[in-house]
């Protein structure tokens, strides 16, 4: 009796280690389905990123597809940033760690700035290059 007491809280953690791969899983199918209509897409269990012309769109990743999502164009950033724990830092002198790192979208002075966060410096910053060549290739009005 005592090694089934023994062995009855690990076939619980297996259930819901099981249950939470399967949720993950799901995101990442709906992801997928969802991520079709960009020409860049990224997923990450923090948010959604996908980019299409000159717009991006983003949100929450979940397992009925993304919520909360937010469509701008870039012809309105001014400027884009990448923040690790709140502090800009330079493409060129990435830190190795952070908490929390995020992707800034600064816009015309009537909108306030967008932050679409990451789970990699290393993600943020392939991103960061990308749409900022994006950016620096349209033409100027």
């Amino acid at each position: 009796m005592e090694r089934g007491l023994l062995w009855f809280p690990l076939l619980i953690a297996f259930f819901w280690l099981a249950w939470e791969g399967w949720k993950e899983f799901q995101k990442i199918e709906t992801y997928r389905s969802w991520a079709e209509q960009f020409e860049q897409a990224k997923y990450d269990i923090y948010s959604v990123l996908g980019q299409k012309d000159n717009k991006i769109t983003w949100g929450k990743p979940t397992t009925k597809g993304p919520i909360q999502l937010e469509t701008f164009s870039l012809d309105n950033v001014e400027k884009l940033n990448i923040l690790v724990d709140e502090k800009l830092v330079d493409v060129g002198s990435l830190p190795s760690k952070g908490k929390k790192i995020e992707l800034e979208f600064e816009f015309n002075k009537t909108e306030k700035s967008v932050r679409i966060p990451f789970t990699e410096i290393s993600l943020a910053a392939e991103w960061g290059k990308f749409l900022q060549e994006k950016l620096q290739s349209e033409p100027s009005d």
